[in-house]
């Protein structure tokens, strides 16, 4: 039972909407109105840009610190229908302070550097209430490694060894921490104002479009009747929903009601179960187009263009559901597990063809974001053309004619092309207007009130959503901001690479177990902010370039989700299949083997993320990665073509591990242990099974 309260504590903080108070009456109404406001003032400014990025930033915030204190009480235990006053009251301060950016705008950026009073008390207020916002929704650790971080700025001057710095004044640290651009305000809560929530209400209209159901069944079509179908399926159906969903931890919630008690009714160990979902759920954070929203922050913080980082991270993700989807088909094998009947999956091609209509954004967004247009953009007409369909689908729909149907779709596509081409609008803020004209129409079609009911509610929830990402990309703002002035970070990477010396491996290793770390129990954005910031300076001093430091950091930190003691997504996962989380964690571990493997198989060969080399290089290291994976996935299990020994089983790690180093010499070692491997292991599979067919 305890275990049961600390899964669902840890869920909350990855999963905001499912530790928010239900709140009844007018507050209810208040804050179905301020999300909704909230939504419709993301949209209209990532279409229409009417205000300076400082204004924006402190605005977005405003929003979210009004949402978490209506939602959020001072104690789990005091959740309820109702706010207290001092909530409420937090709620309206926080919202209006956020207008000082706006109001005075211009005074502010006069005495840029020397804050007046008012600022000061301004600035430690908004400060005061991300922490406390963030304790409410996240828990003690992350808001408390931030908060100690304000103290160390000031007295940092009397701290020994490499903790020591020329130390700040009060006045220095509220102004870098709430007005200047390193703080709150920074780079992550610029892309949670514009990128991150844009993607996050994509993901809430394909959902409520009926994109989990349409995965749903092409997974149990294409693959739910073969050996192991069931696991095969929440492989394919939670990576798939995981690469539009912002949270791993919230897709175990979702994909995970069906998956996994569907793999235990099929023969499936509750721990395998659960673990199966946990990989699943957690790669869709590491496959393009959305990655979690990281892959817009490390374009951002690194300097390069988002298609770059989403190629870069292509064949590793590939990769990884291939270690994933290897280990389920062994692991059936081994216990000897059957699919559905065929007759009781879906027709995939049947559920294609009826929904198809839900892809044309998912390729419109994959389109626009690798052929050189920004995300905010992208984000924008991915999200539109959701809407669109909607909205367009309901009134098109009230006849059963195709003729009609497709009337319509023409008549709307030739209204559009005629506005744009004499309004003079730019195409973002034209599809804002189309989406205005169809909730209009929609007021005229039966049923069309009802779809507006269900859009409107498709937005609060995406304000929902975004809450915890974004008080979060808030409160690491203040870490980063004092990592920034103090230069803590790079201390940190001198002293690892004084120890690592001039071996490489020794620093990855020591970069990987920082990065689990630091991204123990924490969301996968400020995950990944706090890891690259502090570890990934680690790897740049070694010659590692830039992207793939990154990317280093970013997996590992994705990784700590998997790995014991924690494991967010296994304690997700274990209040469903209901078994211990440590035993779901160890199992997690085994399957997602390629995410902790090819990481360093990057770094020590660049073209497996598309960094440089040629094609053949590439092609070169993908496949040593896949022999790679299949004898580890083999080793761990105890199964390939039949039953495997301890000495098999060691053999098998060697040769793997023998493909992964990059020295002269272990690819041609490795490929003679294979072949001998493969020779005896059929050899002995052959001879065990001969007394059996006997």
């Amino acid at each position: 039972m305890s275990g049961n309260k600390e899964a669902a504590a840890v869920i909350d903080r990855e999963n905001p909407v499912h530790g928010a108070a239900a709140l009844e009456g007018w507050q209810g109404k208040a804050v179905l109105a301020i999300a909704i406001v909230f939504t419709f003032y993301q949209i209209v400014t990532a279409a229409f840009s009417p205000l300076p990025t400082m204004v924006l930033r402190s605005v977005h915030v405003g929003f979210l610190l009004a949402l978490a204190y209506f939602l959020f009480r001072f104690r789990k235990k005091d959740q309820g229908s109702k706010a207290p006053w001092y909530d409420i009251a937090f709620a309206v301060i926080a919202f209006g302070l956020s207008f000082y950016h706006w109001v005075y705008e211009g005074d502010l950026i006069q005495r840029a550097g020397d804050p007046s009073t008012t600022d000061l008390v301004v600035g430690t207020i908004i400060t005061l209430l991300v922490l406390e916002a963030a304790r409410r929704i996240m828990g003690w650790e992350l808001p408390l490694l931030c908060a100690l971080f304000i103290p160390y700025a000031i007295f940092g001057r009397d701290l020994p060894g490499f903790l020591v710095h020329r130390g700040f004044d009060y006045t220095q640290v509220i102004d870098t921490l709430y007005f200047g651009t390193e703080g709150i305000l920074g780079t992550p809560t610029f892309v949670s104002a514009t990128y991150i929530f844009l993607f996050i209400l994509f993901g809430a209209l394909l959902e409520r479009a009926g994109m989990i159901s349409l995965f749903n069944d092409l997974a149990l079509g294409t693959v739910g009747h073969h050996k192991g179908g069931p696991a095969k399926v929440a492989v394919i159906s939670s990576g798939l929903m995981g690469t539009i969903n912002g949270s791993g931890v919230a897709n175990v919630l979702t994909t995970g009601q069906f998956t996994i008690p569907l793999m235990m009714k099929f023969g499936y160990r509750p721990a395998f179960a659960g673990a199966v979902e946990a990989c699943s759920s957690m790669g869709g954070q590491i496959m393009p187009p959305v990655m979690g929203a990281v892959a817009f922050i490390m374009a951002e913080t690194i300097g390069v263009p988002y298609s770059q980082v989403a190629l870069a991270a292509v064949i590793p993700a590939i990769l990884y559901f291939f270690s994933a989807f290897w280990m389920v088909h062994l692991e059936a094998g081994r216990a000897g597990l059957v699919g559905l009947k065929k007759e009781d999956c879906p027709n995939a091609l049947k559920a294609l063809t009826e929904k198809w209509y839900l892809l044309l954004p998912l390729a419109v967004l994959v389109y626009l974001l690798f052929s050189g247009f920004t995300p905010l953009f992208a984000g924008t007409m991915g999200m539109a053309l959701t809407t669109v369909l909607i909205l367009g689908q309901q009134a098109a729909g009230q006849t059963k004619v195709m003729f009609y149907r497709i009337l319509f779709w023409i008549g709307l596509g030739l209204c559009t092309a005629v506005i744009y081409r004499y309004s003079g609008l730019r195409i973002e803020e034209l599809a804002i207007i189309v989406i205005a004209l169809l909730v209009v129409l929609t007021w005229f079609v039966k049923g069309g009130r009802e779809t507006q009911r269900l859009l409107l509610l498709s937005f609060a929830d995406a304000a929902k959503g975004a809450l915890g990402v974004g008080v979060a990309c808030a409160l690491v703002g203040i870490l980063i901001g004092i990592a920034q002035m103090t230069g803590i970070a790079n201390e940190l990477a001198r002293g690892i690479l004084s120890v690592a010396g001039d071996n490489l491996l020794l620093a990855l290793v020591m970069t990987m177990v920082a990065c689990i770390v630091l991204g123990t129990g924490i969301p996968t954005i400020p995950n990944y902010i706090i890891t690259s910031s502090m570890a990934a300076p680690v790897l740049q001093g070694m010659g590692v370039p830039v992207l793939i430091s990154h990317m280093f950091c970013f997996y590992f930190g994705i990784m700590a989700d998997l790995t014991p003691p924690v494991a967010l997504a296994a304690l997700a996962a274990s209040s469903i299949a209901k078994e211990k989380h440590t035993k779901i964690a160890l199992n997690a571990t085994k399957i997602g083997l390629a995410g902790y493997v090819v990481p360093f198989m990057a770094v020590y060969t660049p073209a497996l993320m598309l960094q440089g080399g040629t094609w053949f290089d590439t092609a070169y290291v993908a496949i040593k990665a896949v022999i790679a994976i299949c004898l580890w996935g083999g080793a761990a299990s105890g199964w390939l073509l039949g039953r495997m020994g301890w000495i098999e089983r060691l053999w098998a790690t060697a040769a793997a591990f023998l493909f992964v180093v990059a020295y002269p010499a272990t690819d041609e070692i490795a490929a003679a242990l294979t072949i001998a491997f493969l020779v005896f292991h059929w050899w002995k599979t052959k001879r065990d099974d001969a007394p059996a067919a006997a």
